[in-house]
């Protein structure tokens, strides 16, 4: 048997493929993707997103509200807290995954990988990715490099021309103003044309060292492995305190993600230095054309299809951070909206028998502490001020914040180790309570998000962060 034969293992063809549930219509083996039509799939909980939205807010308003006025509601935040705390606990006390891997061999058949690119007006970053790109550590004919460019208004169409003209292994797709589906739809009309086992997707702004894929597709020799996600890190993170707090906040994100795999939990894809196998994606439809965060809808589809994503801290993808605060704004409440709408439209499943009782808990925990926590913390406030009490849900509200200093602290010193880097003490804990301070603006993303889901209709418009292609290195 050859040595690298894992890469093209199905172990889910015991579970009734995802992407049948989505459509509603019994699977054909014997049938082949020809359309973007066809990748696209409709499903029946997409409907009423805004209903949803809305029922979801009275829900935690009237719970809140209810709180207050019953003897026992503060006895019952503080049980509660302790249930989180406990969660919470474990994904600081136990260690990172152990992984027992063996090195690529050369000797075998080696995975073919598709590198994807959707690019809408990139003419400013996107050259040095593809120079990157050709000149990666991986032998040439193993993989290959795709350019969407998605009706751009600027120079991106001319200049991946000529790229393509310089790089024989780049290909580029052009899409016109009638291509529907956003960055999905981009996404999955390359998946059609690419002949990858692996799918590896960056942003135009994306720097990976020459070694990614020797790092990374080891990571696939496990069977249950739909995904991997590498760390973000921020290429122009000295340039002004938001940089700096990004960076902070993808070190702790990173942290995180490792840690919930590591309890069992749900590890979560983030778009740019996302590798994903493609029998998994086959399965789970591709990507959600309804939706505008393609990463983390996949990452719900992937786990109810019973596979796993494996979060790493290194290598990493840089980027480039978010300069403004208003630009921030906007960049963080189209994440936030994306990330709560995946839970209105797969509730069904979620209740269902699709994923672990460990994961099951830990998407519970999340969810409470990323979305309904500062959803209820408003109305909280709101009655503790007429009713001169501390907020009921303080206790909750100091725990997080408390686990927020605890996992930058330990997210940033794994980075350290792991890079080598010794970094004084009082640095260290500076980095820590900054980068806290920064995280708390996502109280008022989140708090916003949920409330305008409910009386304003979801956007499908693709709107993208503007790059300006910094070079500087994290």
């Amino acid at each position: 048997m050859p040595v690298n034969f894992w890469f093209d293992r199905n172990p889910s063809q015991l579970w009734e493929p995802l992407h049948t549930i989505l459509s509603d219509r019994p699977l054909e083996p014997t049938s082949s993707v020809s359309t973007s039509e066809e990748l696209s799939l409709s499903y029946r909980g997409y409907a009423g997103r805004r209903g949803k939205a809305a029922l979801m807010l009275l829900l935690i308003w009237g719970i809140v509200i209810g709180l207050h006025f019953v003897s026992w509601g503060i006895w019952l935040i503080w049980v509660f807290t302790g249930l989180v705390g406990l969660h919470a606990l474990r994904t600081i006390i136990l260690p990172p995954p152990r992984r027992q891997l063996i090195p690529l061999s050369v000797d075998g058949p080696l995975p073919y990988v598709s590198f994807l690119i959707p690019a809408k007006n990139e003419e400013a970053a996107i050259t040095p990715l593809i120079e990157m790109l050709d000149q990666i550590d991986y032998p040439g004919d193993r993989y290959e490099i795709w350019a969407i460019d998605d009706n751009s208004s600027d120079g991106t169409p001319e200049l991946l021309d000529h790229l393509s003209q310089k790089y024989d292994r780049l290909n580029v797709l052009h899409r016109d103003h009638s291509a529907r589906g956003g960055k999905s739809g981009a996404l999955n009309q390359a998946v059609k044309l690419a002949k990858g086992d692996i799918i590896a997707i960056f942003d135009a702004d994306a720097q990976v060292s020459a070694d990614f894929l020797w790092r990374v597709l080891p990571l696939f020799q496990r069977d249950r492995i739909g995904a991997v996600q590498v760390r973000k890190a921020i290429s122009n993170a000295a340039e002004n305190l938001w940089t700096q707090g990004q960076r902070a906040e993808m070190i702790l994100d990173a942290y995180l993600q490792e840690q919930r795999v590591a309890v069992g939990g749900i590890g979560e894809l983030r778009g740019n230095g996302q590798v994903i196998r493609r029998t998994a994606l086959e399965r789970c439809g591709y990507f959600n054309e309804e939706t505008i965060t393609d990463d983390l809808d996949l990452t719900l589809r992937l786990h109810l299809d019973r596979w796993d994503i494996d979060c790493v801290t290194t290598p990493t993808v840089r980027e480039e951070g978010v300069t403004e605060a208003l630009a921030l704004w906007h960049q963080r409440s189209r994440w936030a909206e994306g990330g709560y709408q995946r839970y209105l439209d797969y509730w069904r499943l979620l209740c269902g028998r699709r994923l672990s009782f460990s994961k099951r808990l830990d998407l519970l925990v999340f969810l409470w502490i990323q979305y309904l926590l500062p959803t209820a913390a408003f109305p909280d406030l709101l009655l503790s001020l007429l009713r001169t009490r501390l907020p009921l849900f303080s206790p909750m509200t100091t725990l997080t914040i408390s686990l927020s200093l605890v996992w930058m602290f330990l997210g940033l010193r794994r980075v350290n180790r792991q890079t080598h880097q010794q970094q004084p003490w009082p640095l260290l804990l500076r980095d820590t309570v900054q980068g806290t301070l920064y995280m708390l603006h996502w109280l008022l993303v989140m708090a916003s998000t949920t409330a305008r889901l409910a009386v304003r209709p979801k956007r499908l418009k693709w709107v993208k962060t503007v790059h300006r292609g910094v070079s500087e290195a994290n």
